[in-house]
Order: structure tokens, then C-alpha cells, then sequence
């Protein structure tokens, strides 16, 4: 058992949530920064569509919480009782349970198999996440100042920014398919 369940299993596991945070966050930072750019420009020609063209900002943030959904630690784990926090913390540390993917799968021991697994489904929502925020980024920012110049070009820029969007969707699907196959393996290492 020990060539299936090598020490250093987990160290791939660990690279997986890792790469998640990292990969997703770098292309959040990078599709909020590029186009908050934009965004600061349009708003010195027409500051009366900020607001409306802040959606390639917020589209770029929810680049970072694919990446939370896939690497955060599981609530059993939490060092506090949710119990005595507010309801709206409560429940959404109680929901962390649930969504979380690769933390709650690493083990001390476990397969080489399910290391590599949790692996790939790490670099597949992150890398995805990372070439979503580019071009999230370029599309607002280039979008916005369309924007301020023909307000109907928004429309043009939302769809846009939707078909960039759903880059970083696909792969934290992918995790999720990847990841159902490395549960079921800790027997072996026992």
C-alpha cells in the first residue's frame, strides 16, 4: 500500500488549493485593476454612467470566489463556535461545508491518485480563472470607454464580458467533475 499512498501524496493535493486561490485571485486582480482603470476614465467624461459600468469590476471579483469555493478550509474545522455569530455569518460559514472541494478532501494519508486529482482540479479552476480576469480585464476596460463615448455599445460589452465570464465557470466545473473521482480512495490508505 505504501506505493500507492506515498508521503508526499499530499503535497499535490496542497499545490491543488494553492493553485485554485492563487491562479483565480492573480486574474481577479488583474480584470479588476484593468478595467477599474477604464472605469476611472470614463467616469471623467461622463460620470453619470459609473455606476452602471462598474460590472466588469464586480464581474472580475467573482473571478476570486471560484477560487474560495474550491481551496477554503471546511467549517468543521473552523477554531470558534458559528453558533454564537450572527445569523448571516453562521450561515455562510455553515454553507462553506458544502462548497468546499479540495481542503476537505486532503489527508494526512491519502493516494497518489487523489493528490493528483485534486492537483489538476486546482490548476483547472485557477488557470481558467486566470485567462478569464485577462479578459475580463481588456474587454472592460476597452468596453467602458466605448461606453462613454455610445452608450449602446454597453450591450455589446455585457455580452461580451458574459462569454469572458463563463471561462472561469467552465473550469471550476471541471474541479467539481475532477474532484468527485479522488473521493472514495482514503480506504486504501488505512
Amino acid at each position: 500500500m505504501a506505493d500507492y499512498c506515498p508521503v508526499y501524496a499530499p503535497f499535490f493535493g496542497t499545490m491543488g488549493c494553492t493553485a485554485a486561490i492563487v491562479f483565480s485571485c492573480l486574474g481577479a486582480a488583474y480584470g479588476t485593476a484593468k478595467s477599474g482603470v477604464g472605469l476611472s476614465a470614463m467616469g471623467v467624461l461622463r460620470p453619470d454612467l459609473l455606476i452602471k459600468c462598474i460590472i466588469p469590476v464586480v464581474m472580475a471579483g467573482i473571478l476570486g470566489i471560484y477560487g474560495v469555493v474550491v481551496s477554503c478550509p471546511s467549517s468543521p474545522y473552523l477554531p470558534f463556535d458559528i453558533d454564537h455569530l450572527p445569523l448571516c455569518f453562521s450561515i455562510f460559514l455553515s454553507s462553506l461545508s458544502y462548497s468546499v472541494l479540495l481542503s476537505g478532501g486532503l489527508a494526512l494519508k491519502q493516494t497518489l491518485f487523489a493528490g493528483f486529482i485534486q492537483f489538476g482540479a486546482g490548476l483547472s479552476v485557477g488557470l481558467s480563472c486566470l485567462a478569464a480576469g485577462i479578459a475580463i480585464g481588456i474587454t472592460g476596460d476597452a468596453g467602458v470607454r466605448a461606453t462613454a463615448q455610445q452608450p449602446r455599445m454597453f450591450v455589446g460589452m455585457i455580452l461580451i464580458l458574459i462569454f469572458a465570464e463563463v471561462l472561469g465557470l467552465y473550469g471550476l466545473i471541471v474541479a467539481l467533475i475532477l474532484n468527485t473521482k479522488a473521493s472514495g480512495t482514503e480506504s486504501i490508505c488505512a
